[in-house]
């Protein structure tokens, strides 16, 4: 089912005009096959109706045909039929035989049912029921005919045409066999009258069918111009959302096509001028608080240099470079949407120890399972943090903290494992939402895993939080190994 699924997405038309195409081929494949059928039905009507009036006319010249041969004496009976076979252009083809011939039918269909039943009621009714009647219809390369069962193809080509008159179109032929006397059966041989050259039901007219693709062909051709045609500010709009930075100083995008295609150019350009002034605001924001860090940071730096203790002062001097880069990256973060770090390989396990190393100084308090294959290229600073957020939020709820590591060509998975209470499941995708905290009552200001996940997000990765099964909560960070 799954496989299905992912074949159906894959295939499902996503471009506007392949929709409409789509849609539209289905509307004229409905149309079309309801008009058909109705146009089918009554040309069907048409076709049985006139089929069974010309079998009607034909039974009615067989019963006339049948009377005057009964008429007849016997003596004049074959002479009456050696005239007519001379003349030719009869309708009928007429032997006396002295019993009936057998024939090879052709299969029962609805039409030749019942112009079977037709021929045989005409032929009761004026002859009376009392007579032996028997119909069929019969190929004619099957078609026997005299005592001597001879086939119709037998005869010779003079002699037949002038009997049964069958090309080009070679049609069924009605053959009706009638006992006039004993040991005297009357055979009467004609073909289906034209146009109703066949006991098949009719199917579409070829001029029909070339009709609706033709008409289907126009309509997808029409169709599919007007979508380009109403698409293409569309097309335009897409391509200004795609290019357009949200801090230079174009001109809107121009209000053009249809109604509706102008109501979002207009909410477009409204939206990046409201962009464009929240970005502004943000940018001087950070500037001002970048400027008067500075300051302070500075004195901290040159009272870290009073210091006696060179490893004590080193740490500051460490600490003060990560808060600096820390300001720096803030300010180029609302300039360029990115964290202002140049991507490194890393040694993972660094990283980690780096941020698990106060925990760490109590045994059993950090546990580390699993290594990295390699080096990890990302951006080493942010990487920390977003590290130090996930060890953080798992040391803060749990009482231990488990790190799992699962390594492979193409991604790295780190498993950050607590023993504390859980979660309920409601509060698993709330506790990514800035200044949500699982307790009100612990320490925090609920932005540590939103921006976690945010760095994530920036190495092409993502974090997810579930209930472990036996107790405590897991935070998973995936970092794919070529982030795109």
């Amino acid at each position: 089912m799954s496989k299905l699924k992912s074949l159906l997405e894959r295939f499902r038309p996503r471009s506007l005009l392949t929709r409409m195409l789509l849609l539209t081929l289905l509307a004229v494949v409905m149309a079309q096959g309801i008009s058909t059928t109705f146009w089918y039905a009554t040309f069907r009507a048409q076709e049985d109706e006139g089929l069974l009036n010309s079998s009607s006319n034909l039974a009615y010249s067989a019963a006339a045909t049948v009377r005057f041969f009964k008429s007849l004496p016997l003596e004049y009976r074959h002479i009456v039929l050696d005239q007519l076979r001379n003349m030719g252009g009869t309708r009928f083809f007429v032997s006396l035989n002295e019993q009936e011939i057998p024939l090879k039918a052709l299969p029962d269909t609805d039409r030749k049912v019942r112009v079977v039943s037709v021929v045989s009621n005409v032929l009761r009714q004026r002859l009376g029921g009392d007579l032996p009647i028997r119909v069929e219809f019969v190929a004619p390369e099957n078609l026997r005919i005299l005592n001597s069962r001879m086939k119709l193809t037998d005869l010779p080509p003079s002699w037949a045409g002038y009997a049964l008159n069958l090309d080009p179109i070679n049609p069924p032929v009605l053959v009706t066999q009638i006992e006039i006397a004993p040991s005297e059966w009357l055979y009467l041989a004609t073909p289906l009258p034209a146009p109703y050259v066949s006991l098949e039901d009719p199917v579409l007219p070829r001029q029909q069918i070339f009709f609706i693709v033709m008409v289907s062909i126009f309509l997808l051709s029409f169709i599919a111009l007007l979508v380009r045609w109403q698409t293409r500010p569309l097309r335009r709009l897409a391509k200004a959302a795609r290019e357009m930075p949200f801090d230079d100083d174009r001109p809107p995008l121009a209000e053009q096509g249809s109604s509706e295609v102008v109501a979002v150019t207009r909410a477009f350009n409204t939206l990046r001028e409201r962009i464009q002034r929240y970005l502004k605001d943000r940018e001087q924001l950070f500037t001002s608080i970048s400027h008067d860090l500075k300051t302070p940071i500075t004195r901290l730096r040159l009272r870290s240099e009073l210091l006696d203790d060179d490893l004590l002062r080193d740490k500051f001097e460490k600490d003060l470079q990560e808060l600096d880069l820390l300001v720096k990256s803030a300010l180029q973060s609302v300039k360029e949407h990115d964290v202002y770090e140049n991507m490194e390989a890393v040694d993972v396990h660094g990283l980690i120890d780096q941020v698990t190393e106060p925990a760490a100084k109590e045994p059993g308090k950090v546990t580390l399972v699993g290594r990295a294959l390699r080096p990890y290229r990302c951006k080493p600073l942010a990487l920390r943090r977003c590290i130090g957020n996930l060890f953080d939020n798992a040391l803060k709820y749990g009482e231990r903290v488990t790190i799992r590591i699962e390594d492979s060509p193409e991604i790295l998975t780190l498993y950050f494992e607590d023993e504390g209470p859980g979660l309920a499941p409601e509060q698993l995708s709330k506790i990514f939402d800035p200044y949500y905290r699982a307790s009100p009552t612990a320490p925090g200001d609920g932005l540590g895993l939103g921006i976690a996940r945010g760095i994530a997000h920036a190495h092409g990765g993502e974090v997810e939080a579930s209930n472990r099964a036996e107790r405590g909560l897991r935070l998973t960070l995936f970092l794919p190994r070529n982030p795109h």
